[in-house]
Formats: C-alpha cells, structure tokens, sequence
C-alpha cells in the first residue's frame, strides 16, 4: 500500500458545517495530531467548532500552513458549490488541498490549474489501490481486533486508536490499520474501504491486515455499522475480510436513532454483538466480543461510571470509554483470548 504524505501544518477547512459529528474529519485530526492543526476555517453560518483558532487563508498563509484539509464528512462526500472559490484562493496561495471526499478535487472546475500553477497538490486520501483482488476467505497469520459499531461516528477510530496506544504501552505488538480517510491521515497509510467496489472490498479489508507474526494484533478502525440501513455493506466487507479474532462494539452513550436517519433506531449492543458473530463466523469461527467501548462525552464523571458498571453487568463484557478511562480490561481480555484460542490450536 502507498504511504501518504501530507504537508504540514493543517489548516482545517469546515466550509459552513452546524454538526459537530459531520466534522468528524477535523475533529480526529485535532484529537490525534493537535500540534499540526494550527487552526480552523469556517464560513460564514458555520458553527462546528474544533476548539482551535479561527483562521484566514492569509493568515495561515503568514503562519507557515502547508496544507488546507476539508474537515466534514458529509454524506455523499461531494464538494458544494459554496466551497469552490476558497479552494481556488487556498490553491493559488500554494497551499495543497487534502481531501477524503468520495468527489476528485480534480473534478472541481478551475483547480488543477491552480494547483499546477502554484505547485500545489491536490491530495485526494479516498481513492483506493487500483487491482484490488476479490476476498480468498483464507486464513492468514497474526491476530486482528476488529471495530464494530452501532452506528456511524460512535468512536472507532478513536477506539482503535486508543487502543493501539495502550497495547504498545503494555508492550504488546499492535498497529493501527486505517480504513478511513482520516484514520488515513492520521497514520499516513491504510485503504479507504467505502470508496471500493464492492465486490473487492472484502480482498482489500485482506490487504489492510497481511499476514503477521503471531503475537502481533492488527488494530483495524470499522467503517459504519452492521445495522446501519445504508453503509451496511461496507462493514460486512470489512468484517469478512479481516477476519477478526475478536472485536470490540462501539457506542454513543444516549444515542437512540441512527445519526441521519432519525426514523432508524439504534440497535441494541446485543444485536450488534450476536450478528457480528453469526456473520464474521463465515471466515473466522473463533471470533468473539472483548468489549464494549462508549463514548459517553455527554454524562458526568458519576453518571459515567454508573453507565459502564450497568453494561458491563448485563453484557458481562468490560465496558469503558477510552479516551477517559483507557482501554486496560479489553487488553485484558484480549491477552486470555489469545492464551486461550493458542492453547485449543
């Protein structure tokens, strides 16, 4: 797979976005590597803020930004009309343009040519490798912890993340593998899974987690939701071709419709739990649930413990939210796992 190499700093771009979780992009881009985001752009009504200053082209310009990085994720991933002119003005000053948008930056009228004439690059992250092979369902060697979730933008990148950070601060042989655009940006390489045809998305979750040592985990970032009534697809792919050992569910604390799709509810962890294992049991047979991550950024300190005791009573699965508590009892977990599925090879 091709690394990508952004040029650094970040101005991040949120064109006139209301949703915070629309901004999900710069959002994880600010969470994970704060000391390259210098600050935000926002038009005129936008109000999705990142918690980094506010900032012109001008004036990114004069601080030494490198690159101007669209930070929404909205649905259709298309580039409106309204966001044109500041991409040709960020063009001409030089700046590239990083975007993981389902549209080329190519395809906007004028920008090649602006790009071309300042030096710039035009950085599209969501174009996946081209000759993708169909999935082979065979097994490979190491072991892969894969993110499932109950909806869209319910933290699994950030899980994952997490999760990678404390796995290697215990020692342990972890990588994160990216299969989102800004996962993508995050760790400089990795596929866009949702941008593949679907017939080859199941051979690229394969590529995304090769064949390994046997002690080393791939730490795999999950895209949409098993339950979810469009990007459905994508995470059957995703969880097929990874062939995860084990995986960890995802939630928002609170959250009871699918985000964008309010006459859809949320499923129960139970049912996300119970599907994913009936269908990632057609290429893994051994896989099982080691957890349930929940960000619960909207629940007080005791309102937030007494969440995760509850879960984890009835699900009888650790329960924490990784960004407050770490992820320390689903490494747990997975350490008895992976002594209990080598003691039965």
């Amino acid at each position: 797979m091709d690394t990508i190499t952004l040029k650094g700093p970040y101005l991040i771009f949120l064109g006139r976005e209301t949703r915070q979780a629309f901004a999900k992009t710069g959002l994880g881009l600010v969470e994970w590597r704060r000391d390259l985001c210098l600050g935000q752009l926002r038009l005129p009504g936008g109000i999705a803020d990142l918690g980094v200053p506010d900032m012109t082209l001008g004036e990114a310009v004069k601080r030494g930004v490198g690159s101007l990085v669209i930070g929404t994720a909205a649905i259709g991933g298309k580039v409106p009309d309204e966001w044109v002119a500041v991409l040709l003005e960020a063009a001409g000053l030089g700046l590239d343009i990083v975007a993981g948008l389902h549209s080329s930056l190519s395809a906007v009228e004028g920008l090649p040519e602006a790009a071309e004439e300042s030096g710039a690059r035009l950085v599209n992250v969501r174009i996946p490798p081209v000759h993708l092979p169909v999935g082979s369902g065979k097994k490979r060697s190491g072991k892969r912890v894969l993110m499932v979730g109950t909806d869209c933008a319910v933290g699994k990148k950030y899980t994952a993340l997490q999760l990678e950070k404390d796995m290697k601060a215990q020692g342990l042989n972890a990588t994160f593998r990216a299969s989102g655009q800004t996962g993508i940006m995050i760790a400089g390489s990795g596929i866009p899974i949702d941008a593949v045809v679907s017939d080859f998305v199941v051979g690229a979750a394969e590529l995304l987690s090769p064949a390994n040592a046997e002690d080393h985990w791939d730490v795999i970032e999950g895209q949409g939701g098993i339950f979810h009534p469009a990007y459905a697809p994508v995470s059957l792919g995703l969880l097929l071709g990874s062939q995860p050992d084990a995986f960890v569910v995802c939630h928002d604390a609170g959250r009871e419709t699918i985000s964008g799709w309010e006459h859809m509810p949320v499923p129960e962890i139970s049912q996300v739990i119970d599907r994913t294992v009936a269908l990632g049991s057609l290429t893994n047979p051994a896989i099982e649930c080691v957890g349930i991550s929940v960000n619960t950024a909207h629940l007080s300190d005791d309102e937030r413990a007494a969440y995760l005791d509850d879960l984890s009573r009835r699900h009888g699965l650790p329960c924490v939210d990784p960004l407050k508590n770490g992820t320390g009892s689903i490494i747990a977990r997975l350490t008895t796992l992976n002594e209990k599925q080598s003691a039965s090879a």
